[in-house]
């Protein structure tokens, strides 16, 4: 039986939430919800060290409280409080047992179980948004871990030529899987797991909305993957990441395109504009 660990941490500065996930994420948290003063971060037994989150919460001020939980309890939880989100008249991200959002041009169907993605944290809401703002039908899209494959499918939906997606979980890989075939569109996804991008081809669009440290860690590759024009979509960043990317970015032949924000989260939206010659 695989468990859970459930962290329900009193937070009520919004600022707090966002530098809460941004920690927790690196200290091995999978998924967050927020509630009214509590920010509830949950992980797979065994993927993070008890003590060392605690001993960072105790000194960091947060009281907690943590709960261990059956996969079955997280499943029933998700879908007691998992509604529907909507990006403009753009897409909605909702669940199988929700009604259909028909007012939405791509209504997704996501049943996200222990999965980051559902529109919901401002990264997914602002890559979506970024979406929607690309010319996506006919290129080649790659998703650089992709969560519960929500990204993925907007882009497949979107019309895009073909979509590979990759995440280090293998709880996102048959998750992603299971959304993707719920949403109709397992011939135009390429799934897999993996940490790296390395195995992936050249695409036309990059998206990685993951954390500063693994898109710094993989910059290079990923401008490696971009084709000439390409376009790459950075979020999992706050304000404060900004000027790392920036520095980052310097010298590989990407402009800035354009970024936006929600809260203290942003995404940030760059092209190629030199052929890169592996």
């Amino acid at each position: 039986m695989k468990y859970y660990l459930q962290y329900r941490i009193q937070c009520k500065e919004e600022e707090s939430r966002e530098m809460l996930i941004a920690v927790l994420s690196e200290l091995g948290f999978e998924g967050f919800e927020e509630e009214t003063g509590f920010l509830i971060a949950t992980a797979t037994e065994g993927s993070l060290d008890e003590r060392e989150v605690g001993d960072w919460l105790n000194e960091s001020g947060f009281s907690f409280t943590m709960e261990k939980l059956e996969e079955q309890n997280w499943n029933a939880i998700w879908e007691s409080d998992f509604s529907p989100v909507e990006v403009d008249d753009f897409a909605a991200v909702r669940a199988h047992f929700h009604q259909p959002v028909p007012h939405v041009r791509y209504d997704l169907i996501i049943t996200p179980k222990m999965s980051f993605g559902t529109g919901h944290h401002a990264t997914t809401n602002l890559m979506i948004r970024a979406l929607k703002d690309l010319e996506v039908s006919g290129k080649s899209v790659f998703d650089f871990g992709t969560g519960t494959g929500v990204l993925a499918i907007l882009a497949s939906k979107m019309g895009a030529l073909v979509v590979e997606a990759v995440d280090i979980d293998s709880w996102s890989i048959e998750n992603a899987r299971e959304n993707i075939k719920m949403n109709g569109v397992e011939s135009g996804i390429k799934l897999w797991m993996d940490d790296s991008p390395e195995q992936a081809t050249k695409a036309d669009i990059i998206l990685a909305n993951i954390n500063k440290h693994i898109i710094l860690q993989y910059l290079p590759v990923l401008v490696q993957k971009l084709t000439p024009q390409g376009v790459l979509v950075l979020s999992g960043l706050l304000k404060e990441d900004e000027s790392d990317i920036e520095i980052a970015i310097k010298d590989t032949g990407l402009k800035r395109e354009g970024i936006s924000e929600i809260g203290n989260w942003i995404c940030m939206i760059y092209r190629q504009t030199q052929v890169i010659v592996k």
